[in-house]
């Protein structure tokens, strides 16, 4: 009987143990592996594009990019060319700037005009950009 008892004793011991430990996998998992919980990299921005004042679109980003090139390549909403001065847009959304016209994109932040290239322009979480085609 007192050996029945003891190893009744042992495997509760055994499962309380394996109970904590599988707690303790669980969180330690979560914490740092879990890609889905632990990615502080991923940013959601918000770009409009104003092609006239009365064609408008909206599009949301969700991206690990550090730079807006970055982010619009993957959603394949510019194309453009390398030149001396980083990366020059020639086209959003399928929509090509006619230089004929003088057209050009002009990229925005909150309203602020942006004084550099499209590939060096960091992005953060929240941030909200404007592409607009205007005329020079």
């Amino acid at each position: 009987m007192e050996k029945n008892k003891a190893k009744i004793r042992t495997i509760i011991i055994a499962v309380m143990a394996l109970a904590v430990l599988t707690a303790t996998g669980i969180f330690v998992y979560q914490k740092f592996f879990n890609k889905a919980d632990a990615d502080n990299s991923l940013k959601t921005i918000t770009v409009e594009i104003v092609f006239s004042e009365e064609n408008k679109k909206v599009v949301e980003i969700t991206t690990e990019a550090e730079f807006l090139r970055g982010a619009l390549e993957e959603k394949g909403l510019i194309e453009g060319s390398e030149s001396a001065y980083g990366f020059y847009v020639t086209t959003v959304d399928g929509v090509l700037a006619d230089e004929s016209k003088r057209q050009w994109w002009c990229f925005t932040k909150g309203g602020a005009e942006l004084n550099v290239g499209v590939d060096q322009i960091p992005i953060e979480d929240g941030d909200n950009f404007e592409i607009t085609l205007s005329v020079y």
